[in-house]
């Protein structure tokens, strides 16, 4: 038997709350959720970014988060970080999130429409960062 990217996809959101783009902007403002873009540097400067998300890319995603690791960012403190990834269109970010949970991190949930999801609610967003 396979298993198809939209099975992996519906499993990993299978039960969890993925917050639009208000409510994940209201968590990161005023609850002290972590925003964490993945969105690769090439992405991140042709779609614009998250004023304040953190950059973290799906590459090193598990090494930033995991409270017990040696490569972990400061921010990483706990398992009970409320935290949500963003992607392009809520796609990676949904299949990242479900391995963070495996890490422990149980609050950790993405942003239902992505970046995409984002800009086309009128949340702040700025340029990113640009080829060298």
């Amino acid at each position: 038997m396979t298993t198809t990217i939209d099975d992996l996809v519906a499993r990993a959101r299978a039960g969890v709350h993925r917050p639009g783009a208000q409510e994940a902007y209201r968590a990161q403002q005023h609850d002290g959720a972590l925003l964490i873009d993945i969105r690769p540097a090439a992405q991140r400067g042709i779609e614009g970014q998250i004023p304040d998300a953190l950059v973290i890319e799906r590459n090193v995603l598990e090494w930033r988060l995991d409270p017990t690791g040696s490569h972990r960012i400061p921010e990483a403190t706990g398992y009970d970080l409320p935290i949500v990834l963003v992607c392009s269109e809520g796609y990676a970010s949904s299949l990242a999130a479900a391995s963070l949970r495996e890490l422990g991190l149980h609050r950790a949930t993405d942003l239902d429409g992505g970046f995409v999801g984002w800009a086309a609610a009128g949340l702040p967003t700025v340029p990113g960062p640009q080829p060298a």
